[in-house]
């Protein structure tokens, strides 16, 4: 039974490969607040379906195996440090998560640029699951360097080889931050100051390809005269004339870039939260954008599933919906972890927004 469920469940991450029209995005920031916090944002997309996804609470002790293209038969791990996760299709399948000593990770789709190690028997007990990797960092690591550790020592593969691949984002309580992706089976790790990450082409192409924006800026153009021609801007916001709209990976990748950067200092970590909600407004999605004559294959109200905000320094995850854009949060500072039992729960109670009647008096 969970060799079927699993391969009906990897059938959507097979799609975001090979079926052109359905798109799969993710947009992340990095926000610092006055107060020393650091706010790790991000969104996940998928039009295609509704990818059911869950919060799972995860105690220390927890042990898990991962699959492998032949079912659930690859490497046992056990969690050292219990953590909240952000789950899609199957609670084992953890896209964003945060631990109790302050540890932020995250995965991002990456298609046509990763390459995994092929699988091989012979190193069984070593094979994670792309889709699980999250699930083990954060229930084995408590900082980056522990992170590159583990990574070093496992075999990082893909439950079905049609499935796209994924890269990562790590980042601790220091404020280090780093992207993790495979490529030809070799892990390389790329220390992320910018703190923005989104899908294809690679972060350091990504990286790149902002020099191609050094022109905008913030704030307004100045007037000039064309001859006897007066030139002015029509509004605000005229030095980021040029700043790339659409919804392709390096355009999210560069308006992160800029929106991130010019962004005010909050003076608290709640407030640079809010901002960080405020600034993924502008990722969301559309469903009917990714499909051609509207032919929509899901009924849902957006691409932009679920939008989540992690508070490492006080431990505080926070999250909203396609379904209710109200945010919720997690505060893993109120969780014993050596006594929680393991959860796994629906984002969403109804799937459905709530609207609330203004009471007129």
């Amino acid at each position: 039974m969970k060799r079927i469920f699993t391969i009906a469940a990897v059938a959507v991450f097979a799609a975001m490969a090979f079926v052109p029209y359905i798109g799969s995005a993710c947009t992340g920031i990095t926000l610092h607040s006055a107060d020393g916090a650091c706010i790790l944002a991000r969104t996940i997309e998928w039009g295609g379906s509704d990818l059911n996804s869950q919060y799972v609470i995860v105690p220390r002790g927890y042990v898990q195996q991962s699959y492998t293209p032949e079912g659930m038969n690859g490497m046992e791990f056990k969690a050292v440090y219990g953590y909240v996760g952000f789950a899609v299709e199957q609670k084992e399948f953890v896209a964003e998560g945060l631990n109790e000593a302050g540890l932020s990770a995250g995965l991002f789709y990456f298609p046509s640029y990763g390459k995994y190690s092929d699988y091989d028997t012979l190193c069984i007990e070593e094979c994670i699951a792309d889709l699980q990797l999250v699930s083990m960092i954060l229930g084995s690591c408590k900082n980056i360097d522990e992170v590159i550790e583990k990574v070093r020592s496992v075999v990082v593969v893909s439950i079905d080889p049609r499935a796209s691949t994924v890269h990562w984002r790590f980042a601790d309580t220091s404020g280090r931050q780093v992207v993790l992706e495979i490529t030809d089976g070799q892990a390389r790790f790329y220390e992320n100051r910018l703190g923005v990450l989104t899908n294809s082409p690679s972060f350091e192409w990504q990286m790149t390809n902002l020099n191609n924006y050094v022109n905008l800026y913030a704030g307004g153009a100045d007037a000039w005269s064309m001859g006897e021609t007066r030139l002015a801007p029509f509004g605000a916001g005229s030095g980021m004339l040029g700043l790339p709209g659409d919804v392709t990976p390096p355009s999210r990748f560069v308006r992160a870039a800029f929106y991130q950067t010019t962004a005010p200092v909050q003076d608290n970590a709640q407030d640079a939260v809010l901002q960080a909600f405020q600034i993924l407004n502008n990722f969301d999605i559309p469903v009917g954008v990714e499909f051609k004559d509207r032919k929509v294959p899901a009924d849902i109200p957006s691409a932009t599933q679920w939008t989540s905000t992690t508070d490492v320094k006080n431990r505080i995850i926070y999250y909203r919906t396609m379904y209710n854009s109200a945010i919720r949060a997690i505060d893993l500072k109120k969780i014993d972890f050596g006594k929680v039992k393991y959860r796994a729960a629906s984002l969403d109670e109804t799937k459905r927004q709530p609207v609330i009647a203004v009471k007129i008096r």
